[in-house]
């Protein structure tokens, strides 16, 4: 499929009711709170937004994940999406979260679409009510990444997000429970895709199945 084909279906279908709930719940490690009962459990939670970043790439849609690097904080050493917390410049979740990708990896935000929005996401243990968009470039971006947040960037190819074989289960610690529990997975090129990132990454990934 072509890309600006693929883009126009993708933009169309994010105009339409999110998957929201029923598609987080498949890679959620636990039952999580959302929306509404989120906002009225931590009424005053820490605010951010990332970027599902879409391009083409050997002539198939690519999604972008970065691997941070290592720091004091809950989410070291993870797998996200380019993003993070919404400054006092930031007129608005968008441009946070347009604002951090430039930041994190370099590439000039100007030539990014945003199509639209995913459901948010509040992540227990760092307290972030996230903001999740979508974006496309019209072609594969040259990358240069921060390399104090960055440790390596990951281009994911659609049809591999579209391969239920790649999503697995295994004990990860979490530390909302301070144990390890039986938690599933996308296994993205030998990187373990879990957590907040994953929960948006489902949600992405039943909206593209409706397109291709």
């Amino acid at each position: 499929m072509y890309f600006d084909i693929f883009q126009s279906k993708l933009l169309a279908e994010l105009e339409k009711p999110l998957p929201g709930i029923e598609a987080h719940f498949k890679l959620a490690p636990y039952k999580r709170l959302i929306g509404k009962n989120a906002r009225e459990k931590d009424p005053s939670p820490k605010l951010s937004a990332v970027l599902a970043l879409l391009f083409p790439k050997n002539n198939e849609p690519h999604i972008l994940l970065t691997l941070r690097n290592t720091y004091k904080g809950v989410h070291s050493k993870q797998v996200s999406f380019p993003g993070g917390k919404r400054e006092k410049i930031d007129t608005s979740f968008e441009q946070t979260a347009l604002r951090e990708t430039e930041e994190e990896i370099g590439i000039n935000t100007k030539s990014i679409q945003i199509l639209g929005k995913l459901t948010e996401v509040y992540i227990p243990p760092s307290r972030f009510l996230v903001h999740p968009f979508v974006g496309v470039t019209p072609s594969s971006p040259i990358f240069k990444p921060d390399a104090h947040e960055v440790s390596e960037i990951i281009e994911c190819p659609i049809s591999q997000l579209l391969d239920d074989s790649i999503i697995k289960e295994k004990n990860i610690f979490l530390t909302t429970t301070q144990q390890k529990m039986k938690t599933k997975y996308f296994d993205v090129n030998g990187h373990v895709v879990w957590g907040a990132t994953a929960i948006m990454l489902s949600e992405l990934k039943d909206i593209i199945k409706q397109i291709v």
